[in-house]
């Protein structure tokens, strides 16, 4: 196997739940209400997934359970709610792994192959949830797609009696209030298809979620001022025409100064314990099953 690159060294029509002043209903009451605000990993991986089907490199044969990279997805605990954001092929498994309690909410970033062909599977969570009906956001685009993909996915219950989806498609294009935090939708570009990133407020801290991106646009950096935690697409150490590369990625890290960045949606060209010596202090990479607490 070639060894890794090693990089240069681095210096370290609104929906009305968007309306104004729009109050979200309570959490149904079996839900725990408290002011956690927490995140699990679901997936770091690239849309390939780690390891590669067939690869013999040492990032793929690796023992160290933090290089088994499944396909990105974040869940996010907000006071006893659960968002999802984005759910790709492996998206059952992981909520077998990590014992997805439930789903109140999802967030799809794009319309890509590994972050929403796993979207059938939140039918399970309207059967857990009394039949109720799980909002989707996403751009408009991302929207379509999700129709083009999912044709047969709506709010309302099958006539047949068909077990499907229950889910209401809501455009998500400003800043809007669910699951009692603020959500902002964050442009970026990632290729040529629509994507978004996500800003969480929420019990007095803040993350972002930029899973896929190459360029962050000047207007969505203005967005992500006074971050607690920044979670930021670094596939590998090349460049790359539509992700962020190691050096890039750092720079954007660096420019947006979150009190803590994770990198995520990464390749096999290094293991975790690889990557560590390259990171400034503040910079770690995420991995499968990793959690955190904000408040």
């Amino acid at each position: 196997m070639t060894a890794p690159h090693v990089p240069h060294p681095i210096h370290r029509g609104p929906h009305p739940s968007m309306a104004p002043g729009f109050v979200p209903p309570p959490p149904p009451p079996n839900v725990k209400q408290d002011a956690a605000f927490a995140v699990r990993f679901l997936g770091t991986g690239t849309s390939t997934g780690v390891p590669l089907i067939g690869c013999p490199c040492a990032v793929c044969q690796s023992a160290d359970p933090r290089d088994r990279r499944l396909r990105s997805s974040l869940m996010v605990r907000l006071g006893g709610r659960v968002l999802i954001v984005d759910t790709g092929p492996d998206f059952r498994g992981q909520c077998l792994r990590h014992r997805v309690p439930r789903v109140d909410a999802v967030f799809i970033t794009h319309a890509h192959a590994d972050h929403i062909f796993g979207f059938d599977d939140l039918r399970r969570f309207n059967t857990l949830q009394g039949n109720a009906v799980i909002p989707c956001y996403a751009g408009p685009a991302t929207l379509a797609a999700l129709h083009r993909v999912f044709p047969y996915i709506s709010q309302k219950r099958n006539a047949q009696g068909l077990y499907r989806p229950l889910i209401d498609f809501i455009p998500a294009t400003v800043p809007f209030e669910a699951l009692g935090a603020r959500l902002t939708p964050l442009p970026v570009v990632h290729g040529d298809i629509e994507t978004l990133g996500l800003r969480i407020d929420f019990a007095g801290r803040a993350l972002a979620y930029l899973p896929d991106v190459h360029v962050i646009p000047e207007a969505t950096l203005a967005q992500m001022r006074g971050l607690d935690l920044l979670i930021l697409n670094m596939l590998r150490p090349r460049p790359h025409p539509t992700h962020l590369a190691l050096g890039r990625a750092l720079a954007y890290a660096a420019r947006i100064a979150a009190r803590r960045t994770l990198l995520t949606h990464l390749s096999h060209d290094y293991t975790h314990a690889q990557l560590l010596p390259h990171l400034p202090p503040t910079v770690t990479p995420a991995h499968d099953g990793l959690a955190l607490t904000l408040a």
